[in-house]
């Protein structure tokens, strides 16, 4: 809660007892309540001031934790990245450059085997 519109609502309601010339024993004892009720906010505030310093030192605490573990996946992640690369010797266009060069020479070699054999007979037929 905030003091300023706690510390207006007091001041109003001190200014309208006196106002209306009230200075009798329910007066005092609404003076009391009032003074009770400011200690209680200023201990309400302490205990407010002293849980924020609190949850701020625990996110602290968590971000902190949380930023050195990105660094540790960071690094982990290079290193799995370093590793793929090593061994490999062609790339993924260079892969399917060589398949479809094997898929070709096959096909002509099939093409040759094929036709060879019907020349040889049409050789021995002529």
């Amino acid at each position: 809660m905030r003091k300023g519109p706690l510390c207006l609502m007091l001041l109003t309601l001190s200014i309208g007892a006196t106002a209306h010339g009230e200075e009798t024993p329910a007066g005092i004892s609404e003076a009391s309540q009032v003074i009770d009720l400011q200690q209680r906010l200023t201990a309400s505030e302490q205990q407010r001031e002293a849980l924020q310093s609190a949850a701020g030192e625990r996110e602290s605490v968590q971000l902190s934790r949380l930023r050195q573990e990105n660094q540790r996946l960071k690094l982990q992640l290079k290193e799995a990245q370093a590793s793929n690369q090593g061994p490999r010797l062609l790339t993924e266009q260079q892969q399917w450059f060589v398949t479809g060069a094997g898929v070709a020479l096959l096909a002509l070699l099939c093409g040759i085997f094929a036709s060879g054999a019907s020349r040889k007979r049409r050789q021995w037929l002529n």
